[in-house]
């Protein structure tokens, strides 16, 4: 059955986190998200990240194995929305993972995109 990644982008944590109370209603959210994915079979894995000022951007100079390791700190793109964690959802077509993706509560307050996994055949 094919592969999706859900990547969940949503504010930075620096822009207005809200209270403890509000954290309290969407980690129950995301748990509800996982029980019902997870009774149907649909999660394979997932991960919240730490926030992008805890992050490394990699590049090699050179275009090619072997140049200059260049790190910067942060993440690349300067954009709005962050990043903040994933899930593998294995689904029989792109509909059905768009219908789970629509359950993770970070598509609310948010948007998640939806890719399909390469897969090699050995």
């Amino acid at each position: 059955m094919p592969k999706y990644a859900a990547l969940i982008y949503g504010p930075a944590a620096d822009e207005g986190t809200g209270t403890q109370e509000d954290w309290a209603t969407v980690i129950a959210e995301y748990n509800q998200f996982g029980d019902d994915a997870g009774a149907a079979g649909v999660i394979l894995g997932g991960e919240a990240l730490q926030d992008t000022n805890t992050a490394t951007t990699v590049t090699v100079s050179g275009g090619a194995r072997g140049g200059d390791i260049v790190t910067t700190d942060g993440p690349f793109a300067e954009t709005k929305d962050v990043l903040g964690g994933f899930y593998l959802l294995e689904a029989s077509d792109l509909d059905e993972a768009i219908k789970w993706a629509a359950q993770i509560p970070g598509a609310w307050h948010g948007c998640i995109e939806v890719r399909p996994i390469m897969e090699f055949e050995d």
